[in-house]
């Protein structure tokens, strides 16, 4: 049933009832609120003292939104839930807007989701001027199901409310005063009374009673009302092909125009119904818990311990890499000093950071004067006598295990002996980089994604020396930089690289035996990655594909699909987008074109490789695509979950999402798989090692999944005391 919370109802001398909702941390609407809330008001109605209503919330926020949780017991179809069109209907048209006497919503903080929804059912609304307002609930595949459909285009128009819902970005008071969505906007000490004062006068008829259900002065004439849907759904198909929840929810607003709001009210209810239980609402409701799950791990954050005070920050290398980092730092208000081997690096790497800033401000999204504070956190130095007092350093240099070694046997000898050390290695054996230290128990992965500052990933790699406080400290770093961390364990390519490396290799395969490799990337990216693995192989450029491919095949022999493809196209001076050459070929604004010259290079692989063109894979169909080239991701994640590298499969989920773009209306890469289930994979795997040999062979903790029809999802000892 969600949380237990509640509304108050307290009745002032001047006759104004004053309704709160109670429901921390966010006073979301959880039914337990809903049914309080339809007493509460019931009651005033019912009250010959009272002549008005005002509606707030406790603790400075309005209302967070629908109850997240209850949509579990929703999509599960357990009876003793109402359907949301009851509250809809019932409790917010009914109740609340229908009311003989006027109600004004009071909003402090956030007024998002159902929380919005049920201010626009009030006859006014007063804010204060930092409250954000907005309709987040396509971002979790549902729509606003409480009537904002049909309210939000009446208070602001069709052009804004269409990019409200359709963006989910809430705007602030101001705008939301200039639009129409808010009456006034008042100081907070101010807030209660102000909206007290409202309500009486609209009692006294100085103000208008408004119900927002009927208003038509917003809303444009009908012809023009259905280009403007027409136009928001040719949008919402071209940025997201595969997603049917923005056109159902353009339907239901269009539905209230043509046919009036009573209509629109019963098709966004049926419509609410129907996507609540459908599998993009699952999907993205797990990604969403699964975030908020990455920050507890089991014998760290259970521990009562406090993360210290991390007050100056180190980074050695100042290359693409080093210089994101230092960028998403200061960003997050860190003191950093950058280290680099010589001038010209650290000219360079500077450059770069401030590059980084700079187009921050070129978009609008940072002024000039934060630009320069923020870059004043920001120090260069060749020595490493500046490390005497800082609080954590972050390795990122090329990948060489000796002289990484070399730094951290460096770093022992100049940082303060509380220091944390933490590299950004994406493949190397953390035990090694640290082999010639005795502070194990500090040495932690940082592994961030790149662009540093832009993905939202961060990697924390302990090894079985790592301290739990270093790990504690590390987790509220990540929250301060907005980074979403994921706490792994130590291994080559941890958690992201390691499942992901089969990922071009699957495409290597394909292409050597006959599939078209510019038809992979193409079906990849309509299942909804944001590039195929041979456009990837281009981004990261051929030099690092060939390092980290030497760590896996050296590591994982028996599995690693050895191609000649990258290296005889590197021979030639093609290395990726760099270059303008890789798998495509790119102009001057790296836009990506097929090359036909790319068939002599596949001939020559094909004949080192020794195999020869198959009928069966040059017919490939999408889905056949998709699942040779994701079933062995899912066969190398399973491996990861099953050796513990990873605590639940949830955080494999979101670091598929997050760091390699894996569609998150999917729900992640092992949530898809058991959309699947693990026999159909188990399956498909065999069959495809028995045609193309040990790269697809399914892993021992797949084959006993598929065997007991188990989730590969359900957790690992759960699994082990069911053999």
């Amino acid at each position: 049933m969600g949380s237990k919370g509640r509304t108050t109802l307290e009745v002032g001398a001047d006759g104004v009832a004053i309704i709160t909702i109670i429901n921390p941390p966010v006073n979301s609407l959880s039914f337990d609120v809903l049914y309080s809330l339809k007493d509460n008001y019931e009651q005033a109605l019912r009250r010959d003292d009272v002549k008005a209503i005002v509606l707030t919330g406790a603790n400075g926020k309005f209302s967070g939104g629908f109850d997240i949780s209850a949509f579990g017991g929703l999509q599960k179809g357990k009876v003793e839930q109402p359907k949301p069109g009851y509250v809809s209907i019932e409790i917010i048209s009914g109740t609340m807007e229908a009311a003989k006497k006027p109600s004004v919503a009071a909003i402090d903080g956030l007024a998002l989701g159902g929380g919005l929804e049920v201010a626009m059912a009030c006859h006014a609304r007063v804010s204060t001027p930092t409250a954000q307002l907005g309709l987040p609930e396509l971002q979790l595949g549902v729509l606003p199901g409480f009537g904002g459909t049909q309210r939000l285009p009446r208070l602001v128009g069709l052009t804004k409310s269409l990019e409200m819902i359709l963006t989910s970005k809430p705007i602030k008071a101001d705008e939301a005063h200039a639009l129409g969505l808010v009456d006034t906007v008042v100081s907070p000490a101010e807030l209660v009374n102000a909206a007290r004062q409202w309500a009486l006068d609209i009692v006294q008829r100085r103000r208008p009673w408004v119900l927002s259900l009927y208003k038509t002065d917003k809303i444009e004439p009908l012809g023009e009302a259905r280009e403007i849907f027409k136009f928001a759904r040719a949008q919402a198909r071209k940025q997201a092909p595969n997603l049917t929840h923005p056109i159902v929810c353009i339907d239901c607003m269009e539905e209230g125009i043509v046919s009036g709001p009573r209509a629109g009210l019963l098709k966004e209810a049926e419509a609410s119904e129907q996507l609540i239980r459908a599998d993009t609402s699952k999907s993205l409701i797990h990604i969403f818990f699964s975030q908020r799950g990455t920050s507890k791990v089991p014998g760290v954050t259970d521990l009562g311990l406090v993360p210290r005070r991390v007050k100056k920050v180190a980074i050695l290398g100042g290359g693409l890499m080093g210089s994101g980092i230092a960028t998403a730092l200061i960003l997050g208000n860190y003191p950093v000093i950058l280290k680099e081997v010589n001038e010209k690096f650290l000219e360079a790497g500077i450059g770069r950071v401030k590059a980084n800033l700079q187009s921050r401000v070129k978009k609008g999204k940072m002024t000039s004067e934060k630009f320069d504070k923020t870059i004043s956190l920001l120090r260069g130095t060749l020595e490493y006598e500046s490390f005497k007092d800082v609080d954590m350093v972050i390795e990122a240099v090329i990948e060489n295990v000796s002289l990484k070694q070399q730094i951290f046997a460096d770093l022992e000898k100049y940082c303060p002996p509380h220091c944390i050390l933490a590299s950004n290695t994406s493949t190397i054996d953390l035990n090694l980089i640290g082999e010639r230290t005795k502070s194990q128990d500090r040495i932690v992965g940082a592994h961030f994604f790149s662009p540093a500052h832009v993905m939202p990933l961060l990697e924390i790699v302990r090894t079985k020396h790592t301290s739990p406080q270093v790990i504690v400290d590390l987790l509220d770093i990540g929250k301060k930089i907005r980074k979403t961390p994921v706490v792994v364990g130590n291994c080559t390519g941890f958690a992201v690289n390691r499942m992901f490396f089969p990922y071009t290799q699957a495409g290597l395969l394909l292409v050597e035996r006959g599939a078209d490799l510019y038809l992979i990337d193409r079906a990849i990216t309509r299942f909804g990655m944001p590039m195929g693995p041979f456009r990837l192989a281009d981004l990261v450029g051929f030099g690092v594909a060939i390092a980290t491919g030497m760590q896996f095949i050296e590591n994982f022999p028996d599995r690693t699909y050895k191609s000649m493809l990258i290296p005889l196209m590197q021979e030639d001076k093609r290395a990726g987008e760099t270059t303008r050459k890789g798998f495509y070929l790119y102009d001057d604004k790296r836009k990506a074109n097929p090359d036909p010259e790319l068939k002599k290079y596949i001939e020559k692989a094909r004949g080192i490789a020794g195999v020869a063109v198959d009928p069966k894979v040059m017919k490939l169909s999408e889905k056949d695509i998709v699942e040779m080239i994701f079933f062995p991701v899912v066969n190398e994640a399973c491996r990861v979950f099953a050796e513990g590298i990873a605590g639940k499969a949830a955080d494999l989920d979101i670091a598929s999402v997050m760091g390699m773009g894996f569609p998150p209306y999917r729900g992640g890469i092992m949530f898809w798989a058991d959309s699947l289930g693990s026999k159909y994979i188990y399956s498909r795997l065999e069959e495809w090692s028995k045609l193309y040999g040990e790269f697809f062979k399914p892993c021992a903790f797949l084959a006993e999944r598929a065997a007991k029809g188990a989730p590969l999802s359900a957790p690992v000892e759960q699994a082990k005391s069911k053999l």
